[in-house]
């Protein structure tokens, strides 16, 4: 069969062959999480790739360390090991691009300190927040796709999965545009909101401006994730997104360091990988495939229909709820910012340095949030309540125990990873010391993960959204200002606003995943509900 035949839900037949192949790789190798294909998907012949794929997933380090920490809580009793091998085999993939996207990020800040100081760290960290809010958008609509298409890949309804995705690329597409004005046009007035120092805000402005042009392929890029996922294939976005990480860091090196264009030659290498790897998702998802790459689980074709309404509400009900909790949280990070910058150039390089370690020690949510998204969905979507309890249990207690240990690594060796960062004897202590702080919060980012997977799953969405709201905006930025008004606290406001940041919405999502009303939620968003059932 051609590609051009290949469309989802066309007909009957088509759809039945479709279910038919992806059910009989259920039964067999689906646990890979590598993704369901063959030949009668489309013309993208899979099996020598998932071969290796397979082999070369099973012995790595990422993969290996994970199974290693599962393995003994396994054996403690505590989780099912059968669970803890499929989640790290779903996971693993979604972890190292994490790892890859985080030490992108890391390795901006990095190259930017190395060639114009610690005022360029701080001009790019006065962007991040604006820069975030392509994530928070993109990210709250692809919580909603994930939580859609899972469900629907449960319960072979391709015809719905295709649609539910076509609305997320709308939907992404017509609110993330309008940043794209703004910050182009409005760069160094938004910088100069929450910055201080001339030199920062205008290093700050500049990558913005140029950053802009990244917002809507950035967040378009979460949907194409999000999907692949959410039908048990982590391995296509973790090349993907992993390998447009690589080329940023490539393109950056050449255009920071070769062509001295410093933080516009790094918003550049942003931006062209962002395209690169967009392109690629769009391609492959239309196709069903990609060349090298092979068979994509799910296709989405260009033909019609391309709308429908219903699902467009449900996915608008699903995602807005995650957009504001990701707006709450990236939200928090002007004013946060902006009381940090209070304390000083010094303080705020080190609070940069130490969030981006951070983010690269939450990468495991990458793959354990979506892992429970996704196996709690299909879960639901096959009316299994029972175990799409035991699949939430399970992946949070996992994913508590794999930060543990990362946060016992790092908490360890902060000085030496502050070096990577900064050299002046003068700020490497407060570097390590935010470090630290950073390493005792990131604890209640692995309750937070496993518990937002299943309501994110479920479609319960308004939980996390509390959460992210409570935490921030009655625990964090008192907590930070506190140091402001009451000098002889200092700094270590800052590190109990970075501690409650972490913990305050982590015990708030547990108490909602615990409540099991999530199941009771999920029944109104399954395929072919109604709001009665």
């Amino acid at each position: 069969m051609c590609c051009g035949e290949a469309g989802l839900g066309r007909s009957e037949p088509r759809e039945t062959r479709t279910a038919a192949a992806i059910r009989a790789v259920r039964e067999g190798r689906r646990h890979t999480g590598i993704g369901a294909s063959d030949r009668s998907l489309n013309c993208f012949d899979r099996s020598d790739e998932t071969r290796r794929v397979v082999s070369w997933s099973r012995y790595n380090p990422v993969r290996a360390v994970l199974l290693a920490v599962g393995t003994l809580v396994a054996h403690a009793g505590i989780i099912d090991r059968e669970r803890v091998e499929r989640a790290t085999d779903l996971s693993w993939p979604r972890i190292v691009t994490g790892l890859a996207r985080m030490s992108r990020s890391t390795v901006d800040v990095a190259m930017v300190g190395i060639a114009l100081g610690p005022a360029a760290i701080a001009g790019v960290g006065y962007a991040s927040p604006f820069w975030g809010l392509a994530f928070s958008l993109g990210g709250g609509v692809a919580g909603g796709t994930i939580g859609l298409v899972s469900q629907r890949f449960g319960a072979d309804a391709y015809e719905e999965l295709a649609l539910s995705v076509k609305a997320s690329v709308l939907f992404t597409v017509a609110i993330t545009l309008p940043l794209v004005a703004v910050y182009a046009g409005l760069a160094e007035p938004l910088v100069d909101l929450i910055g201080s120092g001339d030199e920062a805000v205008t290093f700050g402005a500049d990558y913005l401006r140029v950053v802009a042009l990244g917002v809507p392929f950035a967040a378009l890029n979460l949907i194409g994730s999000r999907t692949l996922v959410g039908a048990d294939d982590a391995w296509t976005p973790m090349v993907l997104r992993g390998g447009g990480a690589l080329v940023n860091i490539g393109v950056n090196a050449v255009l920071v360091f070769g062509l001295e264009w410093g933080v516009v030659g790094a918003a550049i290498g942003t931006v062209f990988s962002n395209v690169l790897v967009t392109a690629a998702f769009g391609v492959g998802l239309a196709r069903g495939g990609l060349p090298v790459m092979g068979a994509f689980p799910v296709q989405v074709p260009l033909s019609g229909p391309h709308i429908d309404r219903g699902l467009v509400a449900d996915l608008v009900e699903m995602a807005t709820p995650l957009i504001g909790t990701n707006l709450a949280r990236n939200g928090g990070q002007f004013p946060k910012l902006y009381i940090v910058g209070l304390f000083g150039p010094n303080v705020v390089a080190a609070y940069v340095v130490a969030m981006r370690v951070r983010a690269l020690m939450d990468t495991p949510n990458w793959g354990f949030s979506m892992a429970s998204s996704s196996l709690v969905g299909q879960a639901l979507g096959r009316d299994d309540e029972d175990d799409a309890g035991a699949w939430a249990h399970d992946i949070i207690r996992f994913s508590v125990a794999v930060y543990a240990v990362i946060a016992v690594g790092v908490f360890v060796f902060a000085a030496p990873i502050g070096r990577v960062f900064v050299d002046d004897p003068a700020i490497l202590p407060t570097v390590t010391t935010f470090i630290r702080v950073a390493c005792l919060g990131v604890l209640f980012s692995g309750v937070y993960g496993g518990a937002t997977g299943p309501l994110r799953a479920s479609g319960d969405t308004r939980w996390p959204l509390y959460a992210q709201l409570t935490g921030l905006y009655m625990f964090t930025l008192p907590a930070a200002y506190l140091g402001v008004v009451a000098p002889a606290v200092g700094q270590t406001a800052l590190y109990a606003a970075i501690f409650a940041e972490m913990a305050i919405p982590a015990c708030i999502a547990y108490y909602r995943y615990r409540s099991g009303m999530w199941k009771v939620v999920s029944r109104d968003y399954r395929p072919d509900a109604t709001p009665s059932d």
